[in-house]
């Protein structure tokens, strides 16, 4: 019995998104159910290059089905994230602008057939409810036979928030919170005062404990009350007033205060009193120990951490995709279960469930295929080499088998790094992810060796997906320098060798060199795009990032010093999801002048300037067209080209255009298809010197 479960958006990559509120759709995702256990699943970003997705995810379905071997009219069942009549609502809003069906059981089917060539019987399409597909993606994973289960996030299907209590395969509901209500709304309208918006909400998690919460404990009492039986109330319409009277605004780009700093603290113990005031009830009324987590908010591993060490539960099962992406999971799991094929009663141990990089040979020839800028050598003990390279200060990264469901890097599509020094982290949030430099990394460790490191519960030391934030032992937080929060904590990954044989090879050659079962551990991408995926997309971020070297499978990689005609030799192309602007616009208060762009998104808010000779070059683009010709066509001067290259590097940096070689852009489709099929991905090892 196969079944599909999906989330996302209603338009292509190329469309422009209907006008429909910004906590909906996004971080589509795709997810194949046989028989109660999950075959494939991947985030749409992933495929597509665009963070937290709002796209139909199209590409996600085709890996999933080619992942299976079927084609769409062999799977039972399809689940949407939502119910019928919420879509609905959605449609009506759209009515006079988009020329859309009201209909959103027919609006899918025309969505699929269009994507797929084929026609879906409206009996094979269901349509769930938005935080019942939240809580089962939980409850179904966690091997628990009974639970709590609290599923929270910003809104969906017109509440934001519900309390149940899962049993068997059975859930019964107990709470039900209203959109009016929402905690992650709550959470998003108060970092919009700290020049933060959608999607930032873990940076201020991050930036709280540089904070003190008691100035504005006070005022945060007044934007919400803690209510008889467990039920709150937030006052979503006081924050803006309250904050615009107390705080000094932050817009984005603007320098931190303590003051801000002092907010974000006050903002998530508020939060932390919410939740606790909600599950605390519900746990002595109902006498019922072990308790599941799920919704956006569930993403918030401090709060996770501090219900881990309050001891009020004996057990803690987080959903690892606890965003929407995890509703297409609930959503396969449920018509699996109505279908007579529940989830088996096992606890969840690994989400490696996307593409894979592909055989070995496919991996050499993706890489050979950048010969002008890369050096290759195959290794037989790649995890030697790599902690080799790690203990003599390289930050490299890793892709190995099949990519993480999900929002972490998991040791499959991760930037590896010394743990001990403490400038390991101001240099990778530099020059690598270019971001704030308060931003904390996470430490993957031994999961053998984790208590000697961290001071975990008594019987608790599984904690693979990074879901709760644990205390470092006070005798190892300086020699952990890079991976210690400012108040001695650290979002913790244990890796066991089980499930992940490889990543636990190269943590334990570290160990071996160093004495340190430990690895700094942060997603592999820069600030511009989603976590890799691919090959491809693996050199595309070495190459424009500051990482000393790249360990693909079995092959261990570095830069070389590429000449112009190495840059001609690549091919140049537009991401389906931007365009070129050429508009009138004013630069000083008395002064127009003609602008041109390069805009990734709806609006010119995501954009970037672009010379005009470059917007030349690139007008000439059909498709796509080899550097080296629209060089020699546009520009003698050898100058002038090198000006050129260094733009175009730079809109390669911001993923406003693409590079790669001829034969790549060529067969990107074909390799791309041959990848996502491949579910397993073992090169066999391969030794070198490190990078430099």
């Amino acid at each position: 019995m196969l079944c599909l479960g999906i989330c996302g958006g209603l338009d292509r990559i190329h469309e422009s998104s209907p006008e429909l509120p910004n906590t909906f759709l996004h971080d589509g995702a795709a997810v194949l159910v046989q028989d109660g256990r999950v075959i494939a699943a991947v985030e749409e970003e992933r495929l597509n290059r665009v963070k937290h997705s709002n796209k139909f995810p199209s590409n996600a379905m085709r890996y999933c089905l080619s992942a299976a071997g079927v084609e769409l009219h062999q799977i039972d069942r399809i689940a949407f994230y939502a119910t019928e009549a919420y879509c609905n609502t959605m449609l009506e809003r759209l009515a006079v602008s988009q020329p859309l069906p009201l209909d959103a059981k027919l609006l899918l089917r025309q969505l699929l057939a269009r994507e797929f060539g084929t026609e879906v019987d409206a009996s094979r399409i269901s349509f769930v409810n938005h935080h019942e597909a939240h809580a089962v993606s939980a409850f179904a994973m966690s091997g628990f036979e009974q639970s709590l289960i609290f599923s929270v996030d910003g809104g969906g299907d017109f509440l934001s928030g519900l309390l149940a209590v899962g049993s068997g395969t059975g859930m019964t509901q107990l709470a039900r919170f209203p959109e009016s209500n929402s905690l992650g709304l709550f959470y998003l309208e108060t970092i919009r005062y700290l020049g933060y918006g959608l999607f930032d909400e873990y940076k201020v998690m991050g930036l709280a404990p540089y904070g003190d919460p008691a100035p504005y404990r006070e005022l945060f009492a007044q934007l919400y009350e803690l209510l008889d039986n467990g039920d709150y109330r937030v006052h979503h319409d006081r924050i803006g007033p309250a904050l615009l009277r107390n705080i000094q605004v932050r817009r984005k780009g603007m320098p931190f205060t303590q003051q801000h700093r002092d907010v974000s603290a006050s903002l998530q113990e508020a939060l932390e009193r919410i939740v606790f005031h909600v599950l605390l009830h519900y746990r002595e009324t109902t006498g019922i120990t072990r308790l599941c987590l799920a919704g956006g908010v569930a993403h918030n591993c401090t709060v996770n951490g501090k219900l881990l060490y309050s001891g009020l539960f004996d057990d803690i099962f987080v959903q690892p995709a606890a965003h929407d992406a995890g509703c297409a999971l609930g959503a396969a799991l449920m018509m699996s279960s109505e279908l007579g094929r529940p989830t088996p009663r096992e606890r969840l141990s690994d989400v490696y469930w996307g593409p894979g990089l592909g055989n070995e040979q496919a991996v050499e020839q993706e890489l050979n295929a950048w010969s002008g800028h890369l050096d290759i050598q195959r290794c037989d003990d790649i995890a030697a080499s790599a902690a080799d390279w790690m203990a003599n200060g390289a930050v490299i990264g890793w892709v190995q088998g099949r990519s993480e469901f999900g929002p972490r890097a998991l040791g499959n599509r991760s930037i590896l790094a010394d743990p001990r020094p403490a400038e390991n982290k101001d240099r990778i949030n530099a020059m690598v992810k270019k971001r704030e430099g308060y931003r904390p990394f996470a430490p993957s460790v031994l999961e053998e060796n984790a208590n000697e490191f961290f001071e975990l519960p008594d019987g608790k030391q599984d904690f693979p997906f990074m879901n709760f934030v644990v205390r470092v032992r006070e005798a190892q937080r300086k020699v952990l320098g890079a991976i210690t929060h400012v108040d001695g904590t650290a979002r913790l990954q244990t890796v066991s060798r089980k499930t992940n044989p490889a990543y636990w090879d190269v943590i334990n050659a570290f160990k071996k060199r160093t004495g340190i079962p430990v690895l700094l551990n942060t997603s592999f991408n820069n600030n511009a795009e989603p976590i890799v995926d691919s090959v491809a997309d693996a050199i595309t971020t070495f190459l424009t990032t500051d990482l000393d070297g790249l360990v693909a499978g079995p092959f261990l990689v570095k830069k070389r010093a590429a000449r112009l005609q190495d840059w001609g030799a690549l091919s140049v192309s537009l991401p389906p999801y931007a365009s070129l602007h050429r508009v009138r616009s004013y630069t000083a208060a008395d002064r127009q002048e003609t602008v041109c762009e390069i805009r990734t998104g709806p609006s010119g808010r995501d954009s970037i300037r672009i010379s005009h000779e470059l917007f030349e070059l690139l007008m000439r683009i059909e498709g796509e067209a080899p550097l080296g010709w629209l060089l020699d066509t546009t520009m003698a001067d050898h100058d002038k080209r090198e000006d050129i290259v260094k733009e175009l590097r730079l809109a390669w940096e911001q993923r406003c255009v693409r590079l790669r070689p001829p034969r790549a852009a060529c067969d990107c489709n074909k390799r791309k298809s041959e990848a996502q099929a491949e579910l397993t991905n073992d090169p066999g090892n391969a030794c070198g010197a490190g990078p430099g």
